[in-house]
């Protein structure tokens, strides 16, 4: 597989990763930051991680063998690409495909795009300007030289890549060039009500159930990791291989903070992160709490207890559960039929009078 390729996929596959881990926090923060989540912000964010992961691993990657490193040398000269670029012209003798395609004209290029991305999403994402795309470029630019020049600080004897000061100054330009080039981007007016409710839809119901679903994996998985860790580190290998020990406190950890979550505050961590709560009904509190668990993600947390034979029993779960919030007024799915409520936006006013209630039990809206 070529360098490049591979270099790629391993940018994709951290930022997939790392999207996954910070989905469930993003989703919360951009809640409160704009007071909604729209599919352009979720892809924007989404290939920023990537790009994130992406300077990295073309910049350090691939790590040489320590048996066959040699010493890579310095570049303390700023400005040495304007004779490299002379130089390339010379060669070129006046063929402009010559020249763009030159070694070091493309070195040079490929350092300036590598870093356009960074200023773009610095304007676009982050709402800032030039001068910031300036001092974040440096910034990072000065650290991957550095990490290259220390030998990964310390991991290698010395330097395994050039330290070149062009290099820093063709990065900054990078990420100067893409702020400029993010202003032909329409900019959408900053928003100031993020505490305003918005109308529930359907939408929002299934990307609190993700939330839900991911909150829950995430706490299993790193429980179960932490336990087999501490297993293996404190001498118990035979016990932590022989027996599924991490996997079970995994799983019950994870059932014990979505039940907690939702017995003490009556939401899900998908209802805290998309801001919604059920409402109205007949029942006391207790029992509507109650339903909302087993109703929502306790649902499935309770099910994935079961033996392995059982694990069919979840899928459907899930599967019902998402029918039910598409096809159900109002998208209350499970929950609202067991709890006689319905979805609101947690930032409107609780109602004060008492539910009404339609003929089959359902509350509308108050």
């Amino acid at each position: 597989m070529d360098d490049s390729v591979f270099l790629g996929a391993i940018a994709i596959g951290l930022g997939a990763l790392m999207a996954v881990v910070l989905f469930v926090p993003f989703v919360a923060i951009q809640y409160r930051r704009t007071g909604s989540l729209t599919a352009a912000q979720f892809v924007l964010w989404g290939a920023a991680l990537v790009y994130f992961f992406a300077i990295w691993t073309y910049t350090l990657l691939p790590l040489p063998d320590p048996t066959t490193l040699r010493c890579a040398g310095v570049n303390l000269d700023p400005l040495a690409f304007v004779d490299d670029l002379r130089a390339a012209a010379g060669r070129a003798d006046g063929s402009a495909r010559a020249f763009a395609t030159d070694a070091v004209v493309l070195q040079l290029a490929l350092n300036v795009l590598l870093f356009l991305p960074l200023g773009f999403f610095l304007r676009v994402l982050a709402r800032r300007g030039i001068l910031t795309a300036l001092l974040v470029g440096f910034g990072i630019s000065l650290l991957i030289e550095l990490t290259q020049l220390t030998g990964v600080w310390g991991i290698y004897p010395c330097a395994y890549r050039v330290f070149d000061v062009d290099d820093l100054l063709t990065n900054t330009g990078g990420a100067v060039l893409g702020s400029l080039l993010a202003l032909v981007v329409p900019r959408r007016p900053a928003v100031t009500t993020p505490d305003r409710p918005r109308p529930v839809t359907r939408g929002r119901r299934i990307l609190g159930m993700v939330c839900d679903v991911l909150a829950y994996t995430l706490v299993g998985v790193f429980v179960s990791v932490a336990v087999q860790s501490a297993l293996v580190f404190s001498g118990n290998r035979d016990l932590a291989l022989s027996t599924d020990i991490a996997g079970q406190a995994g799983s019950f950890a994870a059932l014990g903070v979505v039940a907690a979550t939702v017995l003490i505050t009556g939401r899900t961590i998908g209802d805290l992160a998309v801001r919604l709560r059920y409402a109205g009904g007949p029942l006391p509190t207790v029992l509507t709490r109650l339903t909302r668990f087993v109703g929502g993600i306790g649902g499935y947390a309770l099910l994935d207890q079961l033996p392995d034979g059982w694990g069919l029993l979840g899928g459907a779960f899930v599967l019902t559960a998402g029918i039910l919030t598409v096809t159900t007024r109002d998208g209350r799915g499970l929950p609202g039929i067991l709890g006689r409520q319905a979805p609101r936006d947690s930032r409107e006013d609780p109602p004060t009078g008492p539910p009404d209630i339609t003929r089959s039990g359902d509350a509308r809206r108050p």
